[in-house]
């Protein structure tokens, strides 16, 4: 039997937990909760599934990553630091993210697919992308990529 990505982060908790390591069992924690908070939300509980569950965990990653530019521009610096080593931890269950150089490629690719040209071709574009890119790239990284390449 697999092992679900949920009952990963419980037994990577319990682990966190035995071996006292504060910040790792902080985030496990947190995160478990967001995702027990999105399986009651609406009319009726539900088990989610690990794309579900790999969803939440991108949205707790990008709230660190915000958390911590946030901290930074207001001179916090060891808060800016947690956020980040909180968003490394998260970073494990994540997808291998792509590099700058594989979004270019990616769009370049969907630009010449679509025929594209400026800024109105955008939604056709970003059609193409998201596919390929799920959970691999942070949409803002993406969109901006293929402006970019639309502006020419």
């Amino acid at each position: 039997m697999t092992t679900t990505l949920k009952q990963r982060l419980k037994d990577d908790l319990t682990t966190a937990i035995k071996g006292r390591d504060e910040l790792r069992s902080a985030t496990i924690r947190l995160t478990l909760t967001a995702i027990t908070k999105e399986e009651v939300a609406g009319t009726t509980a539900r088990q989610l599934s690990d794309d579900e569950v790999l969803t939440v965990i991108t949205r707790e990653a990008k709230k660190r990553r915000e958390a911590a530019e946030a901290f930074e521009q207001g001179g916090r610096v060891e808060s800016a630091q947690r956020e980040r080593a909180e968003g490394e931890v998260l970073a494990a269950y994540l997808p291998q993210q792509l590099t700058d150089e594989e979004i270019a490629a990616i769009v370049r690719e969907a630009v010449a697919e679509s025929g594209a040209t400026g800024p109105k071709g955008m939604g056709a574009v970003m059609k193409l992308v998201n596919p390929k890119v799920a959970k691999r790239a942070e949409g803002g990284r993406v969109a901006a990529e293929v402006k970019r390449q639309l502006a020419g």
